[in-house]
């Protein structure tokens, strides 16, 4: 049973999480929300199976419950953690493709997080052109993310999906004339929007109980008839459990629809795409978040890149 649960986040860990960088809850929130959308959109350019996606996921919301979303750029510790899980995974990805998504989703030709309303922006390929310079220094950061990762983990990478046990769960129960086909679906959809949850359900619920919450969403959503029984507890999971996770799967769209709301955090961006702690501290208005220096690579190729355009210029 051992490869069929996680371990899970202590009570004490998801406590003390606003303590370690002393972020407003909602501001977190939307952080959080945001980096595991972004980690979504790079593994489906990337071509990545969902499971490495979704491990992903998770590794990257324990390594939050343990270090300051602060320490590090947020789109950073997302390609970390998708590298890392690629590697070890069946379909590794080259640190070369990683930046080259990386940096055409951070760029303004990018539609990540923009409004449904806005027009498309205009594709300029300069936005995300990756010189080496730049490559080199997004592969160091990667690779000392990857390291910190790591040790922060205990190097402890497995992460037990909830996927395969409920599609498990669906062959031994009947839902009457509606397709299990169409039920499987919305599980799936329902335990892939989950990974994207503030309330970070992966972490403080094993698997059987996220797949037979989603089962129960999906039989509601498509009308399908339940047994009148108690049924759940055949997958050990209480009825206290399940409603829990019940509500917080079906109330994350209400609260995404909040966020980027009017008066929400994403909501009041001049601009769609990913956040950053650039911006994160122009929300908050005041310097009491410790300001790093500048990475001396990302300086050093900054100055090498203007010093080749200035000899192409010259050139010419």
């Amino acid at each position: 049973m051992a490869h069929m649960t996680n371990p899970l986040a202590t009570p004490d860990q998801i406590f003390h999480r606003s303590s370690l960088d002393s972020l407003p809850t909602e501001l977190r929130d939307a952080i959080f929300f945001s980096t595991q959308c972004l980690t979504q959109a790079a593994g489906i350019l990337l071509q990545l199976p969902q499971s490495v996606t979704a491990q992903a996921n998770v590794l990257l919301a324990r390594f939050w419950l343990i270090e300051p979303m602060m320490s590090h750029e947020f789109s950073d510790v997302s390609a970390a953690t998708v590298y890392l899980v690629a590697k070890i995974g069946p379909c590794p990805c080259t640190p070369r493709d990683l930046s080259n998504v990386y940096a055409y989703l951070l760029s303004g030709s990018s539609t990540f997080l923009s409004s449904p309303g806005n027009s498309p922006p205009k594709n300029i390929p300069d936005d995300y052109y990756q010189s080496e310079t730049s490559y080199q220094a997004f592969h160091s950061r990667i690779l000392s993310l990857e390291h910190l990762i790591l040790c922060s983990l205990s190097f402890d990478t497995t992460v037990s999906l909830p996927h395969p046990l409920a599609i498990t769960y669906l062959q031994s129960m009947d839902f009457l004339h509606i397709p299990k086909e169409r039920i499987a679906r919305r599980v799936v959809e329902y335990l892939n929007t989950a990974l994207l949850s503030p309330q970070m359900l992966y972490l403080t619920t094993q698997p059987n109980g996220l797949a037979v919450a989603a089962i129960y969403n999906a039989a509601k959503d498509v009308g399908a008839k339940m047994p009148e029984c108690e049924w759940w507890e055949v997958f050990d999971v209480d009825r206290e459990d399940l409603g829990f996770l019940v509500v917080g799967m079906r109330s994350l769209e209400g609260w995404v629809e909040g966020m980027k709301g009017k008066e929400g955090v994403l909501g009041k961006r001049k601009r769609g795409g990913m956040i950053t702690r650039k911006e994160v501290r122009e929300i908050l208005g005041r310097d009491t978040l410790p300001q790093e220096e500048e990475d001396p690579e990302l300086v050093m190729a900054r100055r090498m890149d203007e010093k080749m355009r200035e000899i192409e210029g010259g050139a010419a």
